[in-house]
């Protein structure tokens, strides 16, 4: 189970990781370098594990801004190799999969079948170790959309899913050939793929059925998706915030807001609860409040006024999205100190979070059971996991809004990624 969940979690999302000044430095002189060996060799030796390791990350996501100079991404497999030799590397499945899936991806076929034989002769001596690594890496290369090292991959997983005695192989080798087939946009060959193995006694789990789901539903393949939540369900999976909004973001994909406004009423009547995942879900796929955030000078600053500048589903969609258990989850409140979280947040969901817990607090500040804390403070961090470290988009969105808004709170001085005031001067804003 828990090789499923960490399956899922590198489906869905691919951390965005915060390049340090000394990562940046690097980046920077080896653009003009004569030699990038040099560099490369000087920098790992001289750097820590976590800045290493930071900036390789940096090059393998897909979402790092190297756009000013894309060949820097061709030094992801020297820096890697030059990694690997130092007295603290541990091995990762995990980081090896991306580095190949990169090289697949940059038309470089010859050197990630190199690095694969490499890894399987030199780390992969049992088979749960190597169905592991091919599971790590079939996932990496369906996100990069590499159909020659995707199709590579499945047919190795496929041969341990049939030769193997192993139940344990044979389930990750299914479960990671459905999921991968749903990621690169072949769910009607992922359900194939089940039927016809249904004779080995391997019976669709949880992953199996939410990847088919989010499959089909970000293919556009609506009637599909909801019939593969509905056998979901007759297999005795209950309908969850997890798969719920994976049915949202696949809505939201493709611009069916007035969908996802009924699926909201139907999850919610269902009492299944929101997340904060479900808010960014949700809110992303809303253009004018999106668009709205590109102009902080003018972005509204009460939930009223937001409201009434959005388009009817949209405007609707935010009405579903004004429920308190959200912020029950990320507001702390005792009489030192109530906290609000901003972390995990998109940063149109820290905007409408933000909107709301102004509305919150006014009615807690109301209620006698509620004493005034000491200090009312937001946490929003300092950027260590923008794409450029320090450079953070929620916290310029919160010091534009509370400033707008005539906010007493101002950024800590003992910690920048904070906004901080008296619980007094708060009541008296907001009261």
């Amino acid at each position: 189970m828990a090789a499923t969940m960490q399956t899922t979690i590198m489906m869905k999302h691919h951390t965005k990781c915060g390049l340090t000044k000394q990562g940046q430095r690097f980046l920077t002189s080896i653009v003009t370098a004569p030699s990038s060996q040099t560099l490369i060799t000087k920098f790992v030796t001289s750097s820590s594990k976590a800045v290493a390791l930071t900036t390789l990350n940096h090059l393998l996501s897909s979402s790092s801004p190297t756009t000013t100079h894309p060949h820097l991404s061709s030094l992801a497999l020297p820096l890697y190799m030059k990694i690997t030799e130092m007295q603290w590397f541990s091995w990762n499945s995990k980081l090896v999969s991306s580095v190949i899936a990169l090289l697949y991806k940059q038309g470089q076929i010859t050197e990630a079948e190199s690095l694969i034989s490499e890894t399987v002769s030199t780390m992969c001596s049992k088979e749960r170790d190597l169905v592991s690594f091919y599971c790590n890496l079939i996932m990496a290369v369906a996100k990069v959309k590499s159909m020659s090292g995707f199709s590579s991959t499945y047919t190795r997983l496929n041969e341990l899913l049939y030769n193997s005695s192993s139940t344990f192989v044979r389930k990750r080798a299914y479960e990671s050939m459905v999921g991968g087939l749903c990621v690169m946009g072949q769910p009607h060959e992922a359900k194939r793929l089940i039927t016809d193995t249904e004779h080995l006694g391997l019976k669709p789990s949880l992953f199996e059925f939410r990847s088919l789901v989010e499959g089909y539903g970000r293919a556009g393949l609506f009637d599909e998706m909801l019939q593969s939540v509905s056998q979901m369900e007759d297999s005795g999976f209950a309908l969850d915030t997890i798969s719920s909004n994976m049915v949202l973001s696949s809505y939201g994909l493709h611009n069916e807001l007035s969908q996802m406004v009924f699926w909201l009423r139907k999850i919610k009547t269902l009492d299944i609860a929101l997340s904060v995942r479900t808010y960014n879900s949700v809110l992303n796929s809303c253009q004018t409040l999106t668009q709205s955030l590109q102009d902080l000078k003018s972005v509204p600053v009460s939930l009223d006024a937001l409201i009434s500048v959005l388009r009817d589903d949209e405007a609707l969609l935010v009405q579903e999205l004004t429920e308190t258990r959200v912020l029950n989850e990320v507001i702390t409140w005792d009489t030192s100190e109530s906290k609000l979280d901003l972390h995990g947040m998109h940063l149109s969901t820290s905007y409408l979070i933000l909107l709301l817990w102004k509305e919150e607090l006014r009615l807690r500040f109301s209620d006698e059971q509620y004493e005034v804390p000491a200090e009312i403070t937001v946490v929003c961090g300092v950027g260590k996991h923008s794409s450029v470290r320090g450079d953070s988009p929620v916290k310029a969105m919160v010091r534009e809004v509370l400033l707008r808004a005539k906010s007493p709170l101002r950024i800590d001085r003992k910690n920048t990624g904070c906004f901080i005031a008296k619980g007094k001067s708060v009541v008296d804003w907001l009261c």
